[in-house]
């Protein structure tokens, strides 16, 4: 079911093994296109735009785009308690960890009377986004709320798509996990536009902008956050996801068949990819989809998620060869189904799963970790959502009289060397007669 990339007898150089990484390209390219003209569209027409959105996205028409308090209640004391009691774990297991993420402030003395504190400020206001599509994303408004919880930030905005079966409404299992959070600001709005609504603000529905906009979703909503980055923060674009399993000759390929199945039955562009040094895994694990895919429930999608450029079985020499292929496709999420995983080698991932009993499904729910994690190779350089997305590192410096006059001649030098002197005279003035 899955094409197969061999790299066996290949020396590649990382230029060349970021180029045989299986990546929907064109997906992506067109995603971004496509969600530029839709964030646009919002900041010059807001909420008209977004009501066209609804219609032509979502199928929905005369919403109450911000969801009514009434709404959020009811959807709480409606939620079946077995859910509820999971999302309690979830909450405490996500608070838990995420508080770990907050540092301490710093003082350090540099000299007598010289003092620079480094602390880290909670942005105001955030906007937070909530898939709701082809399934439905409890689990992410406890990954998105919880962070910035934790980190203080005063105001919380959530997003999600008004749904056709509910009336426009949010589909109220997200409503109840938001009141569950005392989230009491919710928009039914959902994709590119809803991105660009936290971004640009929509005074037509009280929405105000935000200061930092977070949340996975689809490509188009990964894109939106590219188009208004600048405008806003943003996390790691988390769009279409991605699984990449390692494995060696000692994993189970009925386990790694059904890792690659849950996450491919996200999304048609979902990403699935195994690496080995083991054709004789390789072959296993490929008889062991079909049945799979065949009995779950998203079937067709998971099969159109195998057949996309996006996903592959890669074959390699050796484990070397396959912490290098991981490290340059830097995934989403990395299992290592391997006799010696060696977590430390593997350093590009969003998040890395150890040994057969810590699938990316633990991560999705219930490990404490986050899921809103990058995708698209961002990991190379970015990271998952955490505490620290809704906090800024500040410094704070301090100087008495004869601390600045211990460095004032080294500042006068190195403005004279920048040829601006005018910075040197700013010292020098405190010390004028």
């Amino acid at each position: 079911m899955l094409r197969t990339i061999d790299l066996r007898g290949r020396v590649l150089s990382p230029a060349e093994l970021l180029a045989v990484v299986p990546r929907a390209d064109a997906a992506r390219d067109e995603a971004l296109a496509t969600a530029a003209r839709l964030v646009d569209d919002v900041a010059h027409r807001g909420e008209e735009a977004l009501r066209e959105q609804a219609a032509r996205f979502d199928r929905v028409v005369d919403h109450a785009i911000r969801v009514p308090a009434d709404h959020l209640e009811e959807a709480l004391r409606n939620l079946a308690p077995e859910i509820r009691a999971a999302l309690d774990v979830a909450i405490e297991r996500v608070r838990t960890a995420s508080a770990a993420q907050v540092p301490a402030p710093v003082v350090t003395d540099i000299g007598v009377g010289a003092r620079v504190t480094q602390r880290w400020q909670p942005v105001r206001r955030v906007g937070l986004y909530v898939p709701g599509g082809k399934a439905v994303y409890p689990s992410s408004v406890v990954m998105n709320v919880v962070p910035a919880q934790v980190a203080g930030v005063r105001e919380v905005a959530l997003a999600s798509p008004p749904q056709s079966a509910f009336g426009g409404r949010v589909h109220p299992v997200i409503l109840a996990a938001a009141h569950l959070l005392g989230v009491t600001e919710v928009y039914a709005m959902g994709g590119a536009g809803a991105i660009g609504a936290f971004a640009y603000g929509v005074s037509e529905i009280g929405l105000d902008p935000v200061d930092v906009v977070t949340g996975p979703g689809n490509n188009f909503v990964a894109s939106a956050k590219r188009a208004v980055a600048g405008r806003v923060g943003t996390d790691s674009e988390a769009g279409a996801t991605e699984i990449l399993v390692v494995a060696d000759d000692g994993a189970a390929p009925g386990l790694i068949a059904a890792d690659l199945v849950s996450q491919a039955e996200h999304d048609e562009q979902a990403s699935a990819v195994l690496v080995t040094d083991s054709a004789v895994l390789a072959e296993a694990v490929q008889a062991a989809l079909p049945a799979r895919v065949e009995a779950t429930r998203h079937s067709e999608r998971v099969t159109a998620a195998f057949h996309g450029p996006q996903s592959a079985i890669v074959l390699v020499d050796d484990i070397a060869q396959a912490t290098a292929f991981s490290n340059a496709y830097a995934p989403e999420h990395l299992e290592l189904h391997l006799t010696d995983p060696r977590p430390e080698e593997f350093v590009n991932a969003g998040a890395v799963f150890v040994g057969p009993y810590t699938p990316v499904s633990l991560g999705d729910y219930l490990a404490g970790s986050n899921h809103v994690l990058p995708t698209g190779g961002q990991a190379r350089y970015g990271a998952g959502l955490s505490a620290a997305t809704f906090l800024r590192p500040q410094q704070v410096v301090e100087y008495d009289r004869a601390a600045l006059s211990e460095v004032r001649d080294a500042i006068v030098v190195l403005a004279e060397a920048e040829a601006l002197p005018a910075h040197g005279e700013a010292v020098t003035a405190r010390f004028e007669a």
